[in-house]
Parts: structure tokens; C-alpha cells; sequence
């Protein structure tokens, strides 16, 4: 098939319904962030037949031949590697989408499309960024990428992403990283050219379930800061009518969410402002969280503990 311009792509998509369009678009976005396609996806997606699913995919490959392959072993649609989205599509929808669903399932039957932990994202990753790592978490593959960091600078990695991760400022994905032989953080604005590495075997020691940070849940008891003067002004922005919130976190962001959320994590409450509604009761509940020093007011409880600076998130 002949490529298409992408004037000859707008005019072939102005001609379509948006009913067409709508499953022309879901089709391009599992390409695109999840490297896969299949007939089901668009049958339980809007409910049609098998025979229009059929149509659906054939007119996207109409409009957009470049875009996809039959990948013989998996009998799935791969996309390709000239691939180039049909749609433009919304930072925010798309991770909406990957987090919540993309409209499968009802209330609590909604689940996310990769392994995802959210709150609110702040800052918009680059799509071309963003959709190998999904792939690659979807797929469970490594990826080959250029990183910047605060500690290192610009250097070339090998990675293997196991989760999307929101902070509340911004987006990262928990990955092991092979250059450091563990599980790390990485933010997707300091990240370059990401490539999917298919034929590169994933190790037992890198995948999710050893990442011990990651998979330990901790239970955190926070209450009304003794030193706010309405406490009960507290205890109803939380919906807290016992005085006490219960939160489980992993362990592996829990620094993070303390240190967003305003927390006093110090053992004798001693952090003064009124953007400390919140007391952490038992500090030594962070024990042993890898960045349990981001918490506000955290000190390690070892007598020993060196102190270490807050470096950049």
C-alpha cells in the first residue's frame, strides 16, 4: 500500500463519522502505547462485532498502512518502526487512559492499562518518550536510553521499566536500571530517545517481583497536627471523624507522597505552619523506605545514621 501524506490522512479521516473515527483512534492508541493490537480490543472496546472489528482495522491500515504489521507469532498488529500517530492525542487523556482504562469496564471494574500508581500529573511528558516505556511495561522489555541526571550528568542506559509512577509534580516510571544492577527512579523529562530493545532477555532479578521497595506496603497513621489550632477543621478535609487517617503506600514512594502532601514526619512534631495539617505518628513506620529522608522533619532513628542531603527529586 501506498503511504499516505498527512493531508491525504486529515481528508481520509474527514470523510469518516466520529463513531469511525472514535474506534479509528482507540486502535491507534493501542499501538501506539501499548505495541499491540487485537481484534478483541476493538469488539470489547465499543461493543461491535467481530466482522466490523474486522472493517475498523482494515480502514485504519487504509489510511495509515505505514502505522502497523501482523506480528505471525503472537497474531497481534505490532506498530511499526516508522510508526506515526494518526491521532493527536492528550498527554492528560493518555494517562487518564493508562492509569484508569480507557473506557473498559464500570465503577470499580476500571482497571489501568499498565502498572500504574497517580495522583495528579503537573508536568506533560513527551509522547515519543512515553509510549516505548508503555510498551515496554506492557510488553515486559528493556529499553535502551539516553539520561540525565542530577548525580551523573548525560549518560547512555539500559533499563527495564516495570511501572508509571505520579507524584503529584510530575511523572516517572520505576525501572531497574542495568548500569547500577537495581531499582531505580526515572523522570521521563530527562529522558531522550528511548528504543525498545526486543531482543534483549529480561533477568529474574529485574523484574517487579524483586523489587522489594516497590512490593512493600507500608501503613502509615497520620493525625491533626498538635500544633494546628483547628483541629477538627483538619479532621474534615480528611474525613477522619476518629482523628486518625490510615494510609498504605509502597515503600518506594512513600518519601515522595510525605514530602507533596506536607506531612510532619518528625517524632516530636516540632515543624511549625499551618501547611502541616498532618502529623506522621509513628515516624519509624518509614524504616527502611528508600527515601523516607524526603519526608518533611524525617530523621533516621539509627544513632549512627549519616546525614545525607535531599538531593533533587
Amino acid at each position: 500500500m501506498p503511504t499516505n501524506t498527512t493531508e491525504q490522512r486529515r481528508a481520509l479521516l474527514d470523510e469518516l463519522t466520529q463513531t469511525q473515527r472514535e474506534r479509528l483512534s482507540h486502535i491507534d492508541f493501542k499501538l501506539y502505547f501499548l505495541g499491540e493490537l487485537r481484534r478483541a480490543d476493538v469488539v470489547g472496546r465499543f461493543g461491535t462485532g467481530p466482522a466490523a472489528a474486522t472493517r475498523d482495522i482494515a480502514q485504519y491500515r487504509e489510511i495509515a498502512p505505514e502505522n502497523l504489521v501482523l506480528d505471525n507469532v503472537d497474531k497481534v498488529y505490532r506498530p511499526t518502526e516508522s510508526f506515526v500517530p494518526l491521532f493527536d492525542h492528550s498527554p492528560q487523556r493518555v494517562l487518564t487512559a493508562l492509569s484508569h482504562g480507557f473506557g473498559e469496564g464500570v465503577g470499580d471494574s476500571l482497571k489501568s492499562m499498565v502498572r500504574c500508581e497517580f495522583p495528579t500529573a503537573l508536568n506533560q511528558p513527551k509522547m515519543s518518550v512515553l509510549a516505548p516505556i508503555t510498551r515496554a511495561i506492557n510488553r515486559g522489555k528493556a529499553v535502551k536510553l539516553v539520561y540525565t541526571s542530577v548525580e551523573s550528568g548525560r549518560t547512555e542506559r539500559e533499563i527495564v521499566p516495570i511501572a508509571l509512577v505520579d507524584i503529584g509534580i510530575r511523572w516517572h516510571v520505576r525501572a531497574f536500571d542495568r548500569r547500577r544492577k537495581g531499582f531505580r527512579d526515572f523522570v521521563f523529562t530527562r529522558m531522550e530517545s528511548p528504543v525498545v530493545l526486543e531482543e534483549s532477555p529480561i533477568g529474574e532479578e529485574e523484574k517487579v517481583e524483586k523489587d522489594v521497595q516497590w512490593n512493600r506496603i507500608i501503613e502509615l497513621e497520620l493525625v491533626p497536627h498538635p500544633n494546628h489550632p483547628r483541629p477538627e477543621v483538619v479532621m474534615m478535609d480528611y474525613d477522619m471523624p476518629d482523628g486518625v487517617l490510615h494510609v498504605k503506600v509502597r515503600a518506594a514512594n512513600a518519601g515522595y507522597m510525605l514530602r507533596m502532601s506536607t506531612i510532619d514526619c518528625s517524632p516530636d512534631h516540632s515543624l511549625e505552619g499551618l501547611e502541616y495539617a498532618l502529623w506522621l505518628k509513628d515516624p519509624l513506620a518509614l524504616y527502611g523506605a528508600s527515601n523516607a529522608r524526603l519526608a518533611p522533619g524525617y530523621r533516621d532513628p539509627r544513632p549512627d545514621a549519616p546525614s545525607v542531603p535531599i538531593k533533587a527529586l
